[in-house]
């Protein structure tokens, strides 16, 4: 019924249009020879207060400028199948309804500037698949919404000025070169226009990217205006974008410690990328045909970093393929790709249990069936702690395979760094001549190879053949005998995955042994190290006293032979006498003849000494009926 209503509106249009112009209106054919031609109309009395209905329908241009037009009502354009350019500008226009530009197939041009719009429906845009101009400049918008973003994707000429903007969506960018990883062109018909002066910017990490452009010499993206300038915070007030230095904003990097991984059939598979960045940034795991993984669990050790694994449960054919991790924060994005190839058949058998291997529980430990391939960052530990972290504090709920999977390698691991022979593979044949490969003394770079020879001479030539697991093209090989029964590989990287082959042609027919095997952490070959540095320390502790004590005696010693000779020089300067020289004189003021003074020649005044009646040695006698004693 609402289909048959439109019609009928439409025929009445038609019907009109061909010889009524819209009374405020003013209508111009632009005519040719051959008897076509484009319409125009003016709309712009300003007592018109609603969007004209009757405008023929062959316009292609309407203008409604400076009238008294408050709100653009649903549908109010949709009999005019042929507009391409739609103004209306520098009105009173406050509300545009979601479907105001309905049926618009045609629009290229659309300008709403000089209103008082402060939300625009951004979804309506979605009803003009043509439209490239968008012009929203002098309103009062205060927001784009993420929402906004497909809606943008066509638009080459977007003004925004003159708003009250005060951020941009950071995922705004991310659809123009070189943020969306197409390469940069200097094509001026592939430039971007975007106008964005005069809105009170505050200058953060959500803008980083707008901020970046304003920087750059050669953009897809060119501003109107290139002297943007930050309105906050109040550190970087008044500063323009090219100077404008932000801090706490750094884009992410992601990391991996394995870009190819080869596992068998029907094996477990943890794969774990690493990203640090500011913000600490948020990852997401994706299949090569852009299928997103919710298999996994994310955590967060610490302020800017960020790691997730991956479970693949019981791999088949299918999931052989290149997974990425996409690490993104406002400040950008960063990607790295693991390429997992998937090799052999099902195997069933269970590896018998070590002997002298003895459970918590008092019984003979059996492993359980390893993980095949933990692709795990070296820029954080790989520890079971961890592991076991994702167990206890997961921020995404893992599922029941990523849970097994997790308590399986810590089981396996005990302290989650000797993952050395968790994979030894013995590829064995009935007619092989050589067995019981086993791989012993495995450090951080080396490795030793035993094995066991029948029905071969010892002196027979033999090549051991040895690269990371799935790396071809970096073998390396040794020369040796067969009847030798072991030799040493070294110049191994810590914490890889290798294969070792033994080639011998005594039996073409026969399949050449292999093993895999992994080689340990530098933290575990580091241990000896560690131990020596402990030792050190406690000697240099011990050794240090001895020495000081040592130095301070020799001090001492030196001070003292100097100090000697100062206190004899101190003491002939303060004693009252040298008694070396002492005289004796008679007494001239009252005294007896006999009595005598002890003077010393000095420059200081006479001083009279003081006796000492105690004294034997300074006793003397010259009368013999007094004896006086003197010093």
């Amino acid at each position: 019924m609402r289909l048959l209503l439109r019609l009928y509106v439409l025929l009445l249009c038609l019907r009109t249009a061909l010889t009524f112009c819209p009374s405020q209106c003013t209508c111009v054919f632009h005519g040719r020879s051959d008897g076509t031609g484009t319409r125009s109309v003016l709309c712009n009395d300003p007592d018109m207060s609603e969007i004209p209905v009757n405008v023929p329908v062959d316009t292609i241009k309407l203008r409604i400028e400076k009238t008294a037009v408050r709100r653009i009502q649903t549908e109010a354009f949709y009999y005019l199948v042929e507009l391409r350019y739609l103004w209306i500008t520098y009105n009173s226009i406050t509300s545009v309804d979601t479907g105001s530009f309905y049926n618009l197939k045609v629009l290229h041009e659309l300008r709403l500037d000089g209103n008082m719009v402060s939300v625009f429906p951004w979804e309506s845009l979605k009803e003009m698949p043509r439209l490239r101009t968008l012009d929203l400049r002098n309103n009062r918008l205060t927001t784009v919404p993420t929402e906004a973003i497909p809606y943008l994707l066509n638009i080459t000429y977007l003004d925004l000025s003159s708003n009250k903007l005060t951020t941009l969506p950071s995922d705004l960018m991310d659809i123009w070169p070189p943020f969306n990883g197409q390469p940069v062109s200097s094509n001026a018909s592939q430039k971007v226009v975007l106008g964005l002066q005069d809105n009170p910017w505050f200058c953060d990490c959500r803008i980083s990217k707008l901020i970046e452009i304003s920087k750059m010499a050669i953009t897809p993206v060119v501003l109107m205006d290139l002297f943007l300038t930050c309105a906050a915070p109040e550190s970087l007030a008044g500063v323009l974008f090219q100077r404008a230095e932000l801090e706490n904003c750094v884009k992410p990097s992601v990391m991996t410690s394995a870009t190819k991984i080869t596992s068998s059939l029907g094996s477990n598979v943890l794969l774990r990328c690493d990203s640090t960045g500011s913000p600490t940034p948020t990852l997401h795991w994706t299949r090569s045909d852009g299928t997103p993984i919710d298999n996994t669990v994310q955590e967060s050790p610490g302020e800017g970093i960020q790691w997730s694994i991956m479970s693949l449960h019981g791999i088949e054919n299918k999931d052989a393929g290149n997974y990425s991790c996409k690490a993104k924060n406002v400040a950008g994005s960063a990607e790295a790709t693991i390429s997992l190839s998937v090799a052999g058949t099902i195997s069933t058998t269970v590896p018998p249990p070590k002997p002298g291997v003895v459970s918590g529980l008092g019984t003979t430990a059996t492993p359980p069936t390893a993980v095949s391939n933990l692709a795990l960052s070296t820029a954080f530990p790989r520890s079971s702690t961890v592991l076991s972290g994702v167990q206890k504090r997961p921020r995404t709920t893992p599922s029941s395979a990523l849970r097994d999977s997790l308590k399986q390698t810590k089981t396996q691991g005990g302290n989650g760094r000797k993952l050395a022979a968790d994979e030894k593979s013995n590829k064995r044949d009935a007619s092989q001549p050589f067995k019981d490969l086993e791989i012993v003394e495995e450090t951080a770079d080396s490795a030793v190879l035993l094995w066991t020879v029948s029905g071969v001479r010892n002196d027979a030539p033999l090549t051991v053949v040895y690269s990371p697991h799935g790396e071809d093209d970096s073998k390396r090989t040794v020369e040796t005998k067969a009847g030798t029964g072991k030799v040493l590989l070294d110049g191994l990287s810590p914490g890889m995955r290798y294969s070792v082959c033994l080639v011998a042609k005594v039996n073409p027919a026969a399949k050449d042994p292999c093993i895999d095997f992994y080689t340990l952490d530098d933290a575990d070959s580091g241990g000896q190290n560690q131990l020596f540095f402990i030792i050190s320390v406690i000697a240099c502790a011990l050794a240090l006293p001895l020495i000081a004590l040592l130095v301070y005696k020799i001090l001492a010693l030196y001070c003292k032979r100097g100090t000697t000779e100062l206190d004899t020089e101190e003491l002939e300067k303060d004693s009252y006498v040298k008694f070396e020289t002492i005289s004796m004189k008679q007494r001239t003021l009252n005294s007896h003849p006999s009595e005598f003074w002890a003077r010393r020649p000095t420059n200081d005044s006479e001083r009279l000494l003081l006796c000492s009646r105690s004294s034997i040695d300074s006793q003397m006698t010259y009368d013999s009926s007094r004896s006086e004693y003197l010093c």
